[in-house]
């Protein structure tokens, strides 16, 4: 897909070849931590390291970063994801196209401004 339209309905962004980037369905449902040191499962991070400090910015963004990437299940977002800091960070996260572009297409209001 070009562009920054809005998507087409029925069009799949990838998070990477060949996998369609996961979306939460609402903001609202991403309940995860929102402070304090948690642990990625190995399925989303491959990293011996792990342990992410919700508290470090840099360390919200990179562990936002690996989530948004590597989720194939809803689930896996609402588990790991807070609302809250996804929208406060969600311009400085480094994502692939497909990931940022599905994620604008379903909620708007993390779209910059135009």
């Amino acid at each position: 897909m070009s562009g920054g339209g809005p998507a087409r309905p029925g069009t799949a962004f990838l998070a990477r070849p060949g996998r369609p980037a996961v979306v939460a369905a609402s903001l609202g449902e991403l309940a995860g931590p929102h402070h304090g040191v948690v642990e990625l499962p190995q399925r989303l991070m491959w990293s011996p390291d792990r342990s992410f400090d919700l508290d470090d910015p840099d360390q919200l963004r990179w562990m936002y970063e690996n989530v948004l990437r590597e989720a194939i299940r809803t689930e896996e977002l609402r588990r790991w994801l807070n609302a809250g800091l996804l929208v406060r960070v969600w311009r400085s996260l480094n994502l692939p196209r497909g990931v940022r572009q599905a994620w604008e297409a379903r909620h708007p209001g993390l779209r910059p401004a135009v």
